[in-house]
């Protein structure tokens, strides 16, 4: 057949995934073989393709492309996540547009809006993985919001709660006024901002003195109903036992003491607004005081706010600003730095606010997810440093509010049969629910019209904690055979920024379950920036979109591009350049297949012992490479895997290996010798594969006929064999010979077409394996070993062994000793210089050590460089 002249990446890459679908070489069913299980991050189902999901699944194709090809049989489950906060806002959003008011709806009415944004966007992100060639067995596509996940989110409640883990609480949560809806205290970011601090005075009843309290949030003076002062403050002590005056609202407030205020901080009087502040909360429940929740749900003040009801808090807080200004009662402001919380999701600013919720007990839960990892070792995560991360979220956790405002999720279990906060049952269904109400109130009259189920859905984290045993039916049916051949899983690889959302409670919930970690290895990516290192966003116009990248530089180059900067848990500073290096390596493997195929080839050549002996030296190289891979993958370090296989193809393989058996212009080359490049170049395609799936399925496949079952997708990764390693450092002194000679070859003009001799001092009594190749690859008539230098030679050294080039009638002598003459100048002043810093006792007492290494390197450069100047001078004079 022809071979394009160029890699033509886009019809290729659709002519091997179609192949690949079509062969079904994705999917994994329970077999005799070891498993190998991933599960995927699951993306939000209205997402799009970014940057980190283009590194992140990359990573896990190539850790099971290679568990393939390795002889496991592996499984890389795909699926998408139905994002509560976020798909619900975009389907409130688009019905805005419509003209349609949630709050207008019923929720199967809402329920239908969203599952039809859902069936248009959903499997956006799934598609465009494809485009990347990630290899999921996407017969298992999983959704959490399938009927089989959601009835294992209502049986994981129905079961935690039963063993008392669950239970309702009255308690100051966060809450997301855009979202209008609690968060997690994990979900909310808190980020240093600019402010002001507000000094207002509070008039003493019964007089016309005043106290002065400092806040930064002059709005919630409408929710004060104390003011609270240390007992051990003396500046205060006049105070005991009195009330003061809100100002605008005029509602008179009792002065209470209490150690928890700090005498140091502020004026050393505190207001007291226990609806809208955790701190607070404690001290009203402490001293008895009055809860006035003052905001609607959305963070507008409600009647208690007076004249600015319906009004924005921020709003609210710069007109009561100056109302308490004319009025006399703002004594000061100040410029403040305050930490405020804010919306992981929306990037709102949380409101403490009172509410029932549903929260799961972790104190008991968290103790095995801590053991596994920070104890026993039976959970790795990669890096080890978030260990540390790790250890402190999870030995400072605390209940986790499971509860959301929501209506996009699985609905909470939970029926109610009376008025009272307590009048309710748990169950999976309503049916089961009417026979635990019979029960709890003893009317048998009851029907499943008197329940009424909670409005509120689960967290989202709550679905997805369950994902690596929901996704194979375990908790619903935890003898399925599925589930028992394909969990624990191995690997599961993801962001830190979810090591606590989403990692820690995989742990947690695969223990409670079954006993067993859910994975054994957690590889953490770094977050994929620009070279400006800001994280890239669509707000900032720094991120590049995926598939543009793909189109440009092909899904190999890309995905070599990605991983090549890509260390476990550091962040990647994104260059569009890497993808371009990706796609000139992409390049430079087609040229050299070409090459190869380009040859021809004939029986009747005997293999020359260059020949010979470049195929022991790089089938050693392999093996050498192949133990570093393994290593490496060992330790999860992906990168630096991707950079060993890419310097043994550029370096070994291209620019040395090619090379040495490359069959003189216009020759043939013997058979022998290219059946072993073919089978090299078949490893190195075996070895690349899991980086580079579709390059190396176009060039497996043309160097032979073969059938599906021979497709490189399931071929046999390259075996650990025994090497002479001799041969490997061998060959290091030889490029050094290689290279002395092409360096006097370029430095005098001397053409390769024309043959030189070599003559050579073996003072290190070197290896004389590799003579052929620096023969061949030197084009020299005659190398011979002498005992003595040689005169009229030019020469270099290699170690301590020596290298003469006979002069032949085309170099100047005269010109050349000139030549050479400046050139010892030159290096000898340059000596001089670096041996007068070495001298210099306050330069190396101070300089760090890498800068001193350097100076000592350069000394004993020269001095070598000096060294061989002179022998070639000697041999010219």
């Amino acid at each position: 057949m022809i071979i394009p002249a160029q890699f033509d990446a886009k019809t290729i890459e659709n002519k091997w995934y179609d192949y690949w679908m079509k062969n079904n070489y994705f999917h994994s069913e329970p077999d005799q073989r070891t498993p190998y299980t991933i599960v995927i991050p699951p993306p939000n189902v209205t997402g799009v393709l970014h940057m980190g999901h283009m590194l992140n699944n990359t990573i896990q194709d190539v850790l099971i492309r290679r568990a393939r090809l390795k002889g496991f049989n592996a499984c890389w489950v795909p699926g998408t996540d139905h994002a509560s906060i976020a798909t619900e806002a975009k389907v409130v959003a688009k019905l805005k547009a419509e003209g349609i008011n949630k709050n207008d709806l019923t929720r199967e009415e809402f329920l239908a809006h969203a599952w039809e944004w859902t069936d248009k966007y959903g499997g956006v992100i799934l598609d465009q993985l494809k485009k990347l060639g990630a290899s999921c067995d996407w017969e298992r596509t999983k959704f959490t919001m399938d009927p089989d996940m959601s009835a294992s989110v209502i049986r994981s409640f129905v079961d935690l709660y039963n063993k008392g883990l669950i239970y309702r609480g009255y308690r100051m949560v966060n809450w997301d006024p855009e979202a209008k809806t609690t968060l997690s205290d994990e979900e909310v970011i808190y980020e240093e901002q600019e402010g002001k601090l507000y000094f207002l005075k509070y008039k003493i009843d019964g007089s016309e003195d005043f106290l002065t309290i400092a806040t930064t949030r002059p709005e919630t003076i409408f929710g004060d109903t104390a003011i609270c002062i240390n007992p051990n403050d003396e500046r205060f002590s006049h105070l005991k036992g009195k009330k003061a005056i809100v100002p605008i609202c005029g509602r008179v407030i009792p002065i209470i003491e209490d150690a928890y205020v700090d005498i140091e901080f502020g004026t050393g009087c505190l207001k007291v607004t226990p609806a809208h502040d955790m701190n607070d909360k404690a001290l009203g429940e402490k001293h008895n005081l009055e809860i006035i929740d003052i905001f609607n749900e959305d963070a507008t003040l409600n009647s208690f706010g007076l004249q600015y009801q319906g009004k924005d808090r921020f709003v609210v807080r710069e007109e009561i600003a100056k109302e308490l200004e004319s009025i006399g009662a703002l004594a000061k402001m100040e410029i403040h730095l305050n930490k405020v919380g804010t919306s992981e999701r929306t990037k709102a600013v949380i409101e403490p606010r009172l509410s029932d919720q549903w929260f799961l007990k972790m104190e008991d839960l968290v103790k095995p997810a801590i053991q596994s990892v920070l104890v026993d070792g039976e959970i790795k995560l990669h890096p080890a440093r978030f260990n540390n991360t790790y250890a402190h979220w999870l030995n400072n956790i605390r209940d986790w509010n499971i509860s959301r405002q929501l209506w996009w999720g699985q609905q909470i279990p939970a029926y109610f049969y009376g008025d009272g906060k307590e009048d309710f049952v748990v169950a999976e269904c309503i049916e089961e629910a009417l026979v635990l109400a019979k029960e709890r109130t003893n009317n048998l009259l009851l029907t499943t019209s008197d329940l009424t189920q909670d409005v509120d859905a689960l967290d989202t984290w709550f679905s997805s904690w369950l994902w690596p045993m929901s996704v194979f039916g375990g908790i619903m049916d935890p003898e399925s055979e599925d589930f028992k051949y394909y969990y624990p899983t191995n690997d599961l690889v993801t962001g830190p920024d979810i090591l606590f959302f989403w990692v820690a409670r995989m742990i947690i919930a695969g223990y409670e379950y079954t006993g067993k970690k859910p994975f054994t290895n957690v590889y953490l990516t770094g977050l994929v920036r620009d070279k400006q290192r800001r994280k890239m966003s669509k707000s900032l116009g720094n991120s590049p979109d995926p598939l543009d990248l793909i189109e440009k530089f092909g899904a190999d180059g890309v995905r070599v591009g990605l991983l090549l900067s890509a260390s476990a848990g550091n962040d990647i500073m994104f260059d569009e350049e890497l993808c371009n290096q990706g796609k000139a390596f992409t390049n430079k493997i087609w040229n050299a297949f070409k090459l190869i195929k380009g040859w021809e080839v004939s029986d009747a050549i005997a293999q020359p012992e260059s020949s010979k002996v470049a195929i022991e030296w790089y089938e050693a190289k392999l093996q050498q490479t192949l133990l570093e891979i393994e290593d490496n993958f060992e330790k999860y370090r992906i990168s630096d895997a991707l950079m060993a296989i890419y310097k043994l193809v550029w370096d070994d393989f291209c620019s040395w290996f090619l090379e040495m058996i490359k069959p003189a212009y216009q020759q043939p080359i013997d058979s022998a010798t290219l059946a072993k490049a073919i089978e090299m170049l078949e490893n190195n395609m075996k070895l690349l594969h899991p980086f580079m799936p579709f390059l190396t399925e176009e060039i497996w496949q043309i160097l032979a006929e073969r059938t599906s079952e021979e497709a490189l997708i399931v071929s046999t990764w390259p075996e650990i064999k025994p090497f002479n390693a001799h041969l490997i450092s061998d060959f290091e002194n030889t490029i050094e010979v290689i290279s002395g000679i092409r360096t006097i070859r370029k430095d005098k003009n001397i053409p390769f077409r024309d043959t030189i001799e070599l003559k050579i001092v073996n003072n290190d009594k070197a290896s004389t394996y590799f003579d052929s190749v620096v023969a061949k690859l030197g084009n020299i008539t005659s190398l011979d070993y002498v005992s003595d230098k040689v005169d009229g030679a030019l020469s270099f050294r290699v170690k301590s062994n020596e290298y003469f080039i006979p002069i032949t009638g085309n170099i100047n002598v005269e010109e050349e000793i000139a030549k050479l003459e400046a050139e010892l100048v030159y290096t000898l002043g340059f000596l001089k210089s670096v041996q007068s810093k070495l001298a210099n006792e306050k330069f190396v007492a101070g300089a760090p050590e890498k800068v001193l290494a350097n100076e000592v390197q350069k000394e004993a450069d020269a001095l070598s460089k000096i060294e061989t100047i002179k022998h070639s001078l000697a041999g010219l004079k």
